[in-house]
């Protein structure tokens, strides 16, 4: 029908006005065979966008990925080097710091800059929570394999699990390009599903009694204690894991910078302007990479499936593990389970569901301080699984 249109209007318009109706969005829209996975990509740009914008959730990450998944999904003729897989296009220039693993690195650096280790440093135990969250990764490694998929390809699923999309796109990057869209929605999306995903596991898995547990406060740290502790860290964990340096490194930096209290103009930067100007560049570009015709494939559509399992076994990991540590510990000292879930690197999300949950039960019991902890750390552990995953499989 719209063929027949545009025949029939350039007889009386030329051939200028045709070669522009044939151009549009409509006409190729259906003009391609399997035209409708575009309009499939952008109802889940809207999706996203409602998500952030009605219900909250993640609006900094959503709204640049949702708006980037409706620009990547206007049907166009290739040659205009406009699209973002088209060489020269601004898009894929754009693009460049994502499949480069630029930006992520970046993202760390304000990361750092924003993050208070004090609740971890007071109660070092809950780094093992955090740890055990990362179970998530190497279980989804295993089941990725199981499934057929490459080595490689099951390494860059895995890191999902982490909740941590700056992460999942390094690693992505250097392992399995090709699936860099897929993988980054899909760990950019269960990081923004956290407060939707976890509580009924949460919940699952604790009694009442563990519920009401409330934690000692924490001790006071000391201004020294916050500085070597980057420094402390980073040598620590890059010596056993070399290929994680440049997200640790960038991570430490960034908190070096706020604890130090020589450079309060870079710290602020760090955590304010750079990681906003970056967090738009590398959202938009993630969203606009997930252009139908690359995207919506079998092999997609399982990486979301052992994306949700993965993340799902880490909450399950921090939670039970914590459940474990209990019966070791003495009456008075004993770590409230709900907040085992924060051991995945959703920072700060998963710590505030370790809160809501927690006065659910007990309006007097404030869990966010302490489930700070294994959620930092559990940014730390993500970044160390990448590096081993990466120095096994890179």
């Amino acid at each position: 029908m719209f063929n027949f249109l545009t025949t029939f209007l350039s007889s009386f318009l030329g051939e200028s006005v045709t070669k522009f109706l044939h151009e549009t969005g409509f006409a190729n829209l259906f003009s391609h065979e399997g035209g409708y996975k575009y309009l499939v990509m952008i109802a889940v740009g809207c999706f996203f966008l409602y998500l952030a914008i009605k219900h909250k959730f993640e609006p900094m990450l959503l709204v640049p990925i949702g708006f980037g998944i409706l620009i990547g999904n206007i049907p166009m003729v290739a040659g205009h080097a406009i699209g973002i897989y088209e060489e020269g296009s601004v898009l894929n220039i754009l693009y460049y710091g994502v499949v480069k693993g630029v930006y992520p690195p970046l993202i760390f650096l304000g990361v750092g800059a924003m993050t208070d280790f004090s609740s971890l440093l007071s109660n070092p135990k809950l780094m093992l929570v955090g740890a055990a969250a990362q179970i998530g990764i190497f279980a989804a490694y295993i089941g990725a394999l199981a499934l057929g998929f490459p080595a490689n390809e099951a390494g860059s699923i895995a890191i999902i699990g982490g909740a941590d999309g700056p992460t999942a796109i390094f690693l992505t990057s250097r392992l399995a390009p090709q699936f860099m869209g897929a993988i980054a929605i899909c760990a950019y999306s269960y990081m923004a599903l956290v407060p939707v995903i976890q509580p009924p596991i949460m919940r699952l898995l604790t009694t009442k009694k563990e519920r009401v547990i409330k934690m000692k406060p924490a001790r006071v740290v000391s201004s020294t204690e916050k500085i070597l502790f980057p420094i402390i860290a980073f040598l620590l964990t890059t010596f056993i894991v070399p290929d994680a340096i440049p997200l640790l490194g960038m991570l430490f930096l960034g908190n070096l910078l706020k604890e130090c209290g020589v450079v309060k103009r870079l710290a602020v930067t760090a955590s304010n302007q750079l990681i906003d100007i970056v967090t738009i560049l590398i959202g938009l570009t993630v969203g606009a990479s997930t252009q139908a015709s690359v995207f919506l494939t079998p092999k997609t559509l399982g990486i979301f499936v052992l994306g949700a399992l993965s993340f799902i076994v880490a909450t399950m990991g921090g939670v039970l593990f914590v459940k474990f540590m209990n019966l070791f510990l003495k009456e008075g000292n004993k770590i409230n389970p709900l907040i085992g879930n924060a051991g995945v690197s959703a920072v700060p999300a998963a710590a505030r569901v370790s809160q809501d949950q927690g006065v659910k039960y007990d309006r007097t019991n404030y869990l966010l301080m302490h489930a700070m902890g294994p959620n930092v750390a559990g940014v730390v552990g993500s970044a160390v699984a990448a590096g081993i995953l990466l120095s096994f499989l890179g």
